[in-house]
């Protein structure tokens, strides 16, 4: 297992192996000892259309952990007053090509934009509650995010 150390305090990525054979393949994709995973709360699935956007979301309790089938664009921003990463941004790939889990911490505003049709399994630190959801407009200009740029031209 390969952790990386992302640009948002807290926030980690964990690249995936994968065992590929004629048959198809095997990926592990969380264990209950990694070190970045607290507990389990909840699993959900998200589906998504391409194109599609959905951001911004944040929580002041909850972990999140992403794992992508499709391709995602993700985009997260550092909300945490006193993180030593407040207020940076950052955004890269999920999904079939970018075999990555992603943990998300509290107070880190996260979104994400569907490349192609795809699906988001994510596990949760707590079960739903509502006072923990929170929204940021996707056009905040705190923020300053533009969901609908495409990739720059080279």
């Amino acid at each position: 297992m390969t952790v990386k150390p992302a640009t948002i305090e807290g926030v980690v990525l964990k690249e995936l192996v994968t065992h590929s054979d004629e048959r198809g393949f095997f990926r592990e994709v969380i264990r209950e000892t990694d070190e970045f995973f607290d507990h389990f709360g909840q699993w959900s699935h998200s589906m998504m259309y391409p194109g599609t956007a959905k951001a911004w979301h944040i929580h002041q309790r909850q972990t999140d952990w992403w794992y992508v089938m499709g391709a995602i664009k993700v985009a997260l921003y550092d909300a945490r007053e006193g993180s030593p990463t407040h207020g940076k941004l950052m955004e890269f790939l999920m999904g079939d090509d970018h075999a990555t889990c992603l943990k998300i911490p509290p107070g880190v505003a996260h979104g994400c934009r569907a490349m192609a049709l795809s699906h988001v399994l994510y596990i949760t630190s707590s079960v739903y509650a509502p006072d923990d959801e929170g929204r940021i407009p996707h056009d905040d200009p705190a923020i300053g995010y533009d969901w609908t740029a495409g990739p720059p031209i080279k």
